[in-house]
């Protein structure tokens, strides 16, 4: 029972605690009454009534404007978000009327007019702020790190910097260890490509990640890929920095590349989709049965499309510097 609760019980009670100012049989009733509802201790109860007599009309109330996106507002929005495969505000605010209008088509909207009407005209500002909590804390756990650095890391060349001139075919690729708890055994890992210009993904899972395995991976995506790949650029783990991989590579003349070790940025583009596709979609819990490897590609055969020709990526066309900001 939280303080509010108590309040009001004292407010309700403290009409006949005043009235029973010189009858302490019934002021004992009334304290006995109230320690049963809120659990207190009897000596604590005169003070509560003395405390609640002496507080001022409105005090405690809650003052200011009246919120405007009420609860079933926001439950709309939830909704929606659920729907639309949970985007980021920028992308759910301009397709928001087309999700509504569709899902009133087909009767699955359950929401009233008002919210409906609020709901439509809520702001890019005020969504940012919404869906942010809705993303926050969505998983309890965090992933952990599989990268290890290979022995030949300096035959690799060292790519960082600028990406605006990347060709299409330019692909940065990594794991992501679906491990659970523990890095002990084998289990599943997700290879995850994404390329550069044209933010086309491609991902498969496989069952530790052993060299053979994951060049079969990348054989596999450059299959899904729809023009050809010019270069791979990996971070320093040694499921990509090995002679297997760079032999593969130089045969089919395809450039590999790396990441300088410690520097996730350097891989920017395919990190964020570590996040937004692979654990949004699969999570963290511990996969290691070859019957999960089968189950998931199945599940990326269908996901991989969806992503590529249904969903909006944003770019940046320019940035500009004002002030110190």
């Amino acid at each position: 029972m939280n303080m509010t609760t108590k309040n009001n019980i004292y407010s309700e009670h403290l009409a006949a605690w005043l009235k029973a100012k010189n009858d302490k049989k019934k002021r004992g009733k009334i304290v006995a009454h109230v320690c049963f509802v809120t659990g207190v201790h009897p000596k604590s109860v005169p003070r509560s009534f003395q405390r609640t007599q002496m507080r001022r009309p409105g005090l405690g109330e809650r003052r200011g404007r009246r919120e405007y996106y009420t609860p079933d507002v926001i439950a709309a929005l939830k909704y929606v978000w659920d729907t639309a495969s949970e985007p980021c505000a920028e992308n759910l605010h301009g397709v928001l009327a087309d999700y509504v209008r569709i899902l009133k088509r087909d009767n699955n909207w359950r929401h009233s007019t008002e919210a409906t009407t609020k709901l439509l005209a809520m702001s890019l500002g005020t969504m940012k702020k919404r869906v942010t909590k809705f993303t926050r804390k969505r998983f309890l756990v965090h992933g952990k790190n599989t990268t290890n650095p290979s022995s030949i890391h300096a035959l690799i060349p060292v790519r960082s910097g600028d990406w605006d001139t990347a060709t299409v075919g330019t692909a940065q690729i990594d794991t992501v260890a679906h491990c659970g708890h523990t890095l002990a055994g084998d289990f599943v890992y997700t290879v995850n490509a994404t390329d550069v210009p044209t933010l086309w993904g491609a991902r498969r899972a496989q069952l530790n990640k052993g060299q053979t395995v994951t060049v079969t991976s990348m054989a596999q995506m450059e299959r899904q890929i729809p023009f050809p790949m010019v270069e791979w650029h990996p971070d320093s783990g040694s499921e990509f920095i090995n002679w297997h991989c760079k032999d593969w590579c130089e045969k089919r003349g395809v450039k590999l590349t790396r990441s300088r070790p410690n520097r996730k940025n350097d891989n920017c583009f395919v990190e964020e989709r570590n996040g937004h596709v692979v654990r949004h979609w699969v999570g963290y819990t511990r996969l290691d049965t070859a019957e999960v490897v089968a189950a998931l590609n199945s599940v990326y055969d269908v996901l991989t499309p969806y992503l590529n020709h249904f969903v909006a990526s944003r770019r940046i066309v320019s940035k500009e510097r004002i002030g110190a900001r």
